[in-house]
């Protein structure tokens, strides 16, 4: 095990890249150690051998660019990825743990474009840690479900599931999501209103924003009452605008959750199938999605049971 772990730590990234032999160091092939023992004992000798190393930290180079260069990607891209999300089928304000689950769980669609707009520069919301600083996650059954699906490790326990730091959840949520083709993140943007068409919400305006983040509306807490409740009010509240999350506590003036977090996870997919509902697409609110679907991704499956959960 131990040889296992420490031939482990040599493996390098730059391992392959060789540097001209010229440039390189020579190490020799072994080295005698002679250590003398506490008390005046006998000296201990040990030899190692190491091979010559493919690469000479002290003479390493990285191939050149010009800022212009630098500028014109990143520039491009961005401005590529609001071009091309100026008209997306789903725009999902805040990207917390409901954000991005609800967007996780919208992305296994391949046909449905979404665009995820985060004021922080920093996504993930309060998700990165469990609650007062401290680092676990508790996630109450069944959401461990969804736990599962992403292949988050947790300590189990009877009625919930204990992940070792929050941060597991939302980057591991958080790369498997933006890896995919149909998603775009905008960090460091703020929406500061709503477009409304024919009594329809049918987009947001934007605007580059501070970093900030807060909730204005405090409530009392009780995890045992709300966290069923924020799955229950996940809903439409006006044509085209879904709200999940702490969302749901704000607009209701309902307790919040406290540091649990499997409503928030469960809110986010079932926003997801609210929003699929609403674009005609398969989805497990009305019970629509197919069980072979080649235009559907194979974990096209909402992670709680239906028996286990409060009605959508």
């Amino acid at each position: 095990m131990a040889t296992t772990a420490a031939s482990s730590l040599l493996k390098s990234s730059f391992a392959g890249s060789r540097l001209p032999s010229a440039t390189r160091t020579t190490t020799p092939s072994s080295v005698a150690v002679a250590t003398p023992r506490a008390g005046g004992g006998p000296i201990r000798a040990s030899i190692s051998s190491s091979p010559t190393p493919p690469y000479d930290l002290t003479s390493f180079r990285f191939s050149p660019i010009k800022e212009s260069i630098v500028s014109r990607e990143m520039t491009r891209r961005y401005m590529t990825d609001m071009i091309t999300h100026a008209d997306t089928d789903v725009v999902i304000v805040g990207a917390g743990s409901a954000g991005l689950s609800c967007a996780y769980e919208l992305s296994k669609d391949p046909t449905v474009s979404v665009a995820i707009v985060e004021q922080s520069v920093s996504p993930g919301g309060g998700a990165w840690l469990g609650g007062q600083l401290f680092s676990a996650m508790v996630v109450r059954r069944p959401a461990h479900l969804f736990l599962d699906e992403l292949g988050v490790g947790y300590d189990e326990a009877e009625d919930y599931v204990v992940v070792k730091h929050a941060a597991l959840f939302t980057s591991t949520v958080m790369s498997r999501l933006l890896a995919r083709p149909n998603v775009k993140l905008f960090n460091a943007v703020a929406v500061e209103d709503l477009i409304v068409r024919r009594g329809r919400v049918g987009g947001v305006v934007t605007n580059w924003a501070l970093v900030s983040m807060n909730h204005d509306t405090q409530s009392c807490m009780d995890p045992n009452v709300m966290e069923d409740e924020i799955v229950r009010l996940t809903r439409e509240v006006v044509p085209g605008m879904i709200v999940t999350g702490m969302e749901v506590a704000e607009i209701d003036g309902a307790p919040r959750m406290g540091p649990t977090f499997g409503a928030m996870m469960i809110s986010g997919q079932k926003a997801a199938h609210l929003a699929l509902k609403a674009l005609g697409r398969p989805n497990a609110v009305d019970g629509t999605i197919p069980e072979v679907s080649p235009a559907l991704r194979e974990e096209f499956v909402i992670a709680s049971k239906d028996d286990e959960v409060v009605d959508a």
